[in-house]
C-alpha cells in the first residue's frame, strides 16, 4: 500500500484502546483519555523525508509533516500522546516535538550543532539524545521541555550514537566506538548509569547498531552484522544467549519491541524496504507496509 494522507490512522480492526498512564496529564493527555494503538515511521515519498503514522496493522496511513522540511527518528511519549523527532526545519538537525497527528511541533533544542535520536525517558520527564556541540557525537540528557542540558558521556575519541533508556529509568543503552583505535572503528554496545558512571560494554561481537531493551528490561535486540549482512539478534540484558532471529538475505535492521513483547523492524526481504512486526524469537512475521520508496524507522506506541 502507498503513504496515503488521511484525517485518522488508527486501525479499526485492531482498535484496542490503550489506558492513559498515571502520568498522563504531565505530557498532553487528559485523565480517563484513551488513544488508539498507532505506528509512526519515516518515509521518503517525495522529496523529503517524512513522519508518517498508521495503524497496527498498516492500515490508514498519514502523512503528518510538510514536505518541504525533513523529518525523521520518530518515537512515542510514554503515555503516546506526542512524537518526539529530528528535524532540519529551522536550518540544522534538532529535536523537535508534536502531538500525535502532527500538530503543535515545537523545538526542544536550538544549538549550531546536530541534536539527533532522542528518546523519552519511561516516565516522560527527560530525554535523552546525541548531539555533537563539543565534537564528535556524545550522549546527552535534558528535561522534558528542553531545560538543563548534560552531556552524559563525554568521551571526545568516540562516536556514541542511539541512547536507549531501561525500563526502569535508571541506565542508558548506547552505541559507541568507545574504547577501540578511533572514531571511524565499528560500534560495540554500552551501558550507563544517568550520572555518567559504570560505564560498561556488553559482550557482543561485530558491528553493532539499533539496540532495544525490552519492555520488561530482560532482553535487548540489536543489529549485527557478523554474519555477512544486517540481521536482527536477541540477547539476554548481560550479554547472554545471543541468537540471530531473522537470518535472512537481506537488510534486516531497526528493531523496536512493541508493548507486547514483539519486535516492529525494517526489511527488504522484498524487495524494497518495508516495516514488518514478529515474536521475540523471529515467528509469525508479519508485513505491515507495500511501498513503492524508502521507509524505515518505526517505533510503536505505548
Amino acid at each position: 500500500m502507498g503513504v496515503q494522507r488521511s484525517s485518522r490512522s488508527a486501525s479499526a480492526a485492531l482498535a484496542v484502546l490503550v489506558a492513559a498512564s498515571a502520568g498522563a496529564c504531565e505530557s498532553g493527555t487528559e485523565p480517563g483519555v484513551t488513544l488508539d494503538p498507532q505506528i509512526v515511521y519515516t518515509a521518503i515519498p517525495g522529496r523529503m523525508m517524512q513522519l508518517v503514522t498508521a495503524g497496527p496493522d498498516g492500515s490508514g496511513q498519514a502523512i503528518i509533516t510538510a514536505e518541504t522540511q525533513t523529518n525523521l527518528e520518530p518515537t512515542y511519549s510514554p503515555d503516546g500522546s506526542r512524537i518526539l523527532f529530528t528535524s532540519w526545519r529551522d536550518g540544522d538537525a534538532n529535536i523537535w516535538v508534536m502531538d500525535r497527528d502532527g500538530s503543535n511541533a515545537r523545538g526542544l533544542t536550538a544549538d549550531t550543532a546536530n541534536d539527533r535520536s532522542a528518546r523519552f525517558s519511561p516516565d516522560g520527564g527527560r530525554i535523552a539524545f546525541v548531539s555533537q556541540r563539543e565534537g564528535p557525537y556524545d550522549i546527552y540528557l535534558m528535561n522534558a521541555d528542553g531545560t538543563d542540558v548534560t552531556n552524559l558521556t563525554n568521551s571526545p575519541g568516540s562516536v556514541d550514537w542511539e541512547p536507549r533508556w531501561s525500563p526502569d529509568g535508571t541506565r542508558i543503552l548506547y552505541t559507541s566506538t568507545r574504547g577501540e583505535s578511533g572514531i571511524g572503528d565499528e560500534f560495540s554496545l554500552w551501558i550507563a548509569h544517568l550520572d555518567g558512571s559504570g560505564f560498561t560494554r556488553l559482550p557482543v561481537d561485530g558491528g553493532v547498531r539499533w539496540p532495544a531493551w525490552s519492555p520488561d528490561g530482560a532482553r535487548i535486540a540489536f543489529v549485527s552484522t557478523r554474519s555477512g549482512d544486517d540481521e536482527i539478534w536477541v540477547m539476554n540484558a548481560d550479554g547472554t544467549g545471543q541468537a540471530n532471529i531473522t537470518n535472512t538475505p537481506g537488510v534486516d535492521d531497526e528493531p523496536f519491541w512493541t508493548p507486547d513483547g514483539r519486535i516492529l523492524f525494517t526489511s527488504d526481504r522484498a524487495g524494497a524496504p518495508d516495516i514488518y512486526v514478529m515474536g521475540a524469537d523471529g515467528s509469525n512475521v508479519v508485513r505491515l507496509t507495500t511501498s513503492d520508496h524508502w521507509v524505515g524507522m518505526p517505533s510503536w506506541s505505548p
